[in-house]
């Protein structure tokens, strides 16, 4: 039996984040309700399991995942799967298309299509129940990709832009021992000779009154 879903889902951030994310294979492996990274064989293949429930049965799938095709240019991919129950009555296999596109430079869109085909106990719940279940699911996963890829954007933007490679510091402006900016030191020096002045005509004159 197999089962044909293409969907779009709109994105809270620029198609360059949402590409560099869906290249985290991992990263976007946790944002799958059931699924879990379990081994990394090299950049393009990895072991894994799936557990999903379908009607009254919960099935637990123990497969593998190749990156079969990376594009770019085009910022897509390709990833086929192939698994088994892990009590052996049910086969599954999965191809899946990835790719994103730009909506405006904040939004973008995740646009997805994939054939999944099952055998065994699996099939026999058949392709109606099957596509409900794989709806809800990439549902899920897009709200919790959506959710990823928005707090990284929310995060860069909040970060202050890099200074430019080249231009110096500003150097502060000369301060005294408690911290303060130094005032000019000519004008300082007037200032202070004249209160000087200042003070001693008063104490001449002071001392000058009890003396006579």
């Amino acid at each position: 039996m197999k089962v044909q879903i293409d969907k779009r889902y709109a994105l809270p951030c620029s198609a360059e984040i949402a590409w560099e994310f869906l290249q985290d294979i991992e990263a976007v492996a946790a944002c799958m309700p059931g699924a879990k990274i379990t081994e990394r064989i090299d950049a393009q293949h990895y072991k894994g399991t799936v557990t999903t429930k379908l009607g009254p049965a919960t099935m637990s799938f123990r497969g593998e995942v190749e990156i079969s095709e990376i594009d770019a240019t085009a910022r897509s991919l390709r990833m086929v799967g192939k698994g088994t129950d892990t009590t052996g009555g049910s086969g599954a296999s999965m191809s899946l298309g990835a790719r994103v596109e730009a909506a405006d430079t904040a939004h973008s869109e995740l646009v997805g299509n994939s054939e999944i085909s099952m055998s065994g106990r699996a099939a026999a719940f058949g392709g109606r129940m099957m596509s409900a279940v794989g709806d809800q699911i990439l549902q899920q996963f897009a709200d919790n990709f959506a959710g990823q890829v928005g707090a990284i954007q929310a995060q860069r933007a909040a970060s202050p832009p890099p200074r430019e490679s080249g231009s110096a510091p500003t150097a502060p402006a000369p301060a005294d021992h408690a911290g303060a900016p130094a005032a000019a030191p000519a004008r300082e020096l007037k200032l202070l000779a004249l209160a000087w002045q200042i003070l001693k005509t008063r104490l001449h004159g002071l001392f000058s009154k009890k003396t006579a």
